[in-house]
């Protein structure tokens, strides 16, 4: 106990390490099974040559972005002295890793799809093994790599200006630690927000097209060889629910960590790790979380045709839940000491272990509600179904009122777990909150990426013409998929929330502000301003989709005019050219929103200062939670009642299936849907975090605290120093 106790900051990575070996075992044993045959293997080369295309031309874009930011970064970083130019280099490692971690998801998916169709051959129990096997490939990797990043990266700026200069854990030495870290952070975040935007509009973008020409106007089935855009509707599915997906829960895991350890330096504690128990505990809890999700994977499993899928995720879920609330009251008795104080606010041990209680709750509750409002077979599904007898214009009437009505149960939870966590450990609670709840994310990822993988084996299924229970089982695997995707998006904007919460705290404290007055005019207007973002980074999200699927049609309409025998199965279809559309339109159409997300900040908090930046953030945050939830729910609702007429529906006591007048209905609102719930949703909560961390990193350079005159004024002596050492004019004066 000993050696661990004086080794326990290298414990941490440890624990990242062992969840990559981890990955790499499952990932063998996917790409092991067997890939079906040769029309199956060439159909999934398709989907991969098409998704590594896209992956390879964006990460061209985000290099050019990422050097120019690191630049800039640097220069900024020389500027004050609770930051280093370093944090350049930590900005590159952390976008390094978060288009990695995006690599890890799709490469695997791309292997697992047509495995899981041919699983799907023998048995649904299979199909689940193989799907389920190549989704925890994706959620342990994002969750190992997350942690042994940051764990590192802590151990090597802890020693730079913390060890090495004898420097106070509680003092500004501390503060350029986690200041040069927050650079990881926000590296992840950036290429989590172009890789969810870029990737959605790619899918959606291929999605309506296929949808609109091969479905309602040729009266094909949706994964129809014979539709020139179904292949890029499969690549879409893995560009945007698997690697933006696992960028964007890759940065809300780091920011989650980071949040909890900025604020852990604020607490005086008298511990046995050098008084940095606070900080260590977030990378502790996520460490252990990870091991135990890996543990829990164990547990999803079914033995019948007739066993609920949804069961056995289930299952897997609350185990990691249980088991990491275990391993969590053990290690913040072991860590923490009996009391403690942040900003005022006195709170024991026990008191933060009941914050971690709450956070895994709320993060329990949030998919347990969102499942309610999104699953086939509840009310407010149903509703949709029922309004869909009636037209395409009742079909949305209702889908939208469903997307509305499901942000109150989800906001009423949020609120109490905010009101709880601060209840029991004041600001450091909310944080670590959102830690407990963001400590499973290996397992909340990996039924998340099941879902896309059981997707397009269904698609290939379709392709290859395989027999009907082959697609029964796939559908049977999709459906279920639909709903965890849901859950999934409800779980990450509810982390968002906290973790926002938590970055807004440090950003007050850092940049020397005690409150955010909005009865001061420029404060609100900054509220309102803050509360815009999300609705025109919503329609930039959802007009992309529009113009990018506008010219999908076309293409696909143009092909089956001018190549004839595509209907008679004579003619292959032109993939590579609806590919090409979605590729380029999703990396034209992502830049503008994601300036949004990074430069609002910087003009507002360099212009108006920290006061009227804080403004803008509670606006935003307030503002993308709910549109986020009533876009997921609303988009991930329309879905399920499209797919509920494929087994068929009663209303008003008649049956209706695929191509009755009610499933058109259906049809054009799970089109309005699409992006909504995999486009502009589920961006709302990077959109959030990354502009809070924005403000985070520039908050020592518009520091507004009472001694912000003598810290400006040693700034511009060390400055002239320099300068003059290296022979170089300085004019002394306010404007330079």
């Amino acid at each position: 106990m000993q050696i661990l106790q004086d080794n326990l900051i290298y414990t941490i990575p440890l624990l990242g390490i062992i969840g990559i070996l981890v990955m790499l075992y499952k990932s063998a044993w996917v790409i092991k099974q067997d890939a079906g045959d040769e029309n199956m293997r060439t159909l999934a080369g398709y989907i991969a040559d098409g998704a590594m295309a896209f992956l390879r031309a964006e990460w061209k874009v985000l290099g050019y972005f990422a050097v120019i930011a690191a630049i800039i970064l640097a220069f900024s970083g020389s500027m004050v002295a609770t930051s280093s130019p370093v944090i350049a280099i930590s900005f590159l490692i952390g976008a390094f890793t978060s288009a990695f971690a995006g690599y890890i998801g799709m490469n695997i998916a791309t292997k697992a799809n047509v495995r899981t169709t041919h699983a799907a051959r023998t048995s649904l129990a299979q199909a689940l093994k193989v799907s389920f096997t190549g989704g925890s490939v994706m959620g342990i990797g994002v969750a190992g790599l997350a942690v042994l990043g940051l764990g590192s990266l802590f151990i090597v700026f802890y020693q730079m200006y913390v060890v090495q200069t004898n420097g106070d854990v509680n003092g500004h030495e501390m503060a350029k630690a986690l200041e040069v870290l927050a650079g990881f952070s926000l590296g992840a975040e950036s290429i989590a927000l172009f890789a969810r935007v870029g990737g959605g509009i790619y899918t959606k973008a291929a999605d309506v097209g296929a949808d609109l020409v091969g479905k309602v106007e040729a009266g094909i089935p949706e994964d129809d060889v014979r539709n020139p855009a179904t292949i890029a509707d499969n690549v879409g599915d893995n560009v945007g629910d698997v690697a933006g997906m696992g960028a964007d829960l890759f940065g809300s895991y780091v920011a989650t960590i980071l949040a909890t350890m900025v604020l852990g330096r604020e607490i005086v504690s008298v511990d046995n790790f050098g008084g940095i128990a606070p900080i260590l505990l977030p990378m502790l809890i996520a460490g252990l979380g990870l091991i135990f999700s890996i543990v829990a994977t164990s547990f999803v499993k079914i033995k019948e045709e007739t066993d609920s899928v949804q069961n056995a995720l289930n299952m897997g879920n609350w185990s990691s839940i249980i088991l990491t609330a275990l391993a969590s009251f053990v290690a913040v008795k072991w860590l923490l000491p009996d009391t403690m104080s942040i900003r005022g606010y006195e709170f024991t041990n026990t008191d933060v272990f009941l914050a971690i209680m709450v956070g895994l709750i709320v993060g329990a509750l949030m998919s347990i509600i969102t499942e309610y409002y999104t699953a086939m077979g509840k009310r407010p599904v149903n509703s949709i179904i029922q309004q869909s007898s009636t037209g395409h214009a009742t079909n949305i009437i209702a889908g939208l009122a469903v997307g509305m009505e499901s942000t109150v149960l989800p906001i009423l939870v949020l609120a109490a777990g905010i009101y709880g966590s601060y209840h029991f450990a004041g600001l450091y609670g909310v944080a670590i909150a959102a830690a407990g709840m963001m400590a499973t994310t290996a397992m909340q990822l990996a039924i998340d990426a099941f879902g896309p993988i059981a997707d397009n084996a269904g698609g290939i299924a379709e392709m290859s013409q395989l027999p009907e229970e082959v697609r029964q089982r796939t559908d049977n695997l999709d459906a279920v998929g639909n709903t965890t995707a849901a859950t999934g998006k409800g779980f990450a904007i509810a982390s968002a929330a906290l973790t926002s919460l938590a970055l807004f705290a440090a950003f007050v404290g850092i940049a020397g502000i005690d409150r955010i007055d909005i009865y001061k005019a420029d404060v609100l207007a900054g509220l309102f301003v803050g509360g815009m973002i999300p609705y025109i980074f919503s329609s930039l999200c959802i007009s992309a989709v529009g113009r990018a699927a506008m010219d999908m049609v076309q293409e696909v309409r143009r092909q089956f005019r001018e190549i004839p025998g595509i209907m008679e199965y004579k003619a292959k279809p032109e993939y590579e050219k609806c590919v090409a559309i979605s590729t380029k339109a999703s990396l034209r159409e992502m830049m503008l929103p994601g300036a949004i997300a990074l430069i609002v900040p910087i003009i507002v908090g360099f212009s108006f200062g920290p006061e009227v930046l804080g403004g803008l953030l509670a606006g935003v945050t307030v503002s993308g939670v709910l549109m986020g939830m009533f876009q997921s729910n609303a988009g991930g609702a329309w879905d399920n009642a499209k797919k509920s007429f494929e087994k068929g529906v009663e209303i008003n006591g008649e049956m209706y299936y695929k191509k009755s007048e009610p499933h058109k209905a259906s049809v054009t609102g799970d089109t309005v849907g699409d992006p909504f719930k995999d486009t502009s949703g589920p961006s709302m909560n990077i959109l959030i975090k990354l502009m809070s961390i924005v403000s985070l990193i520039i908050a020592p350079h518009i520091y507004a605290g009472d001694d912000a005159t003598a810290i400006k004024q040693e700034v511009r002596k060390e400055i002239k120093a320099a300068a003059q050492k290296a022979s170089i004019n300085f004019v002394d004066s306010e404007k330079h």
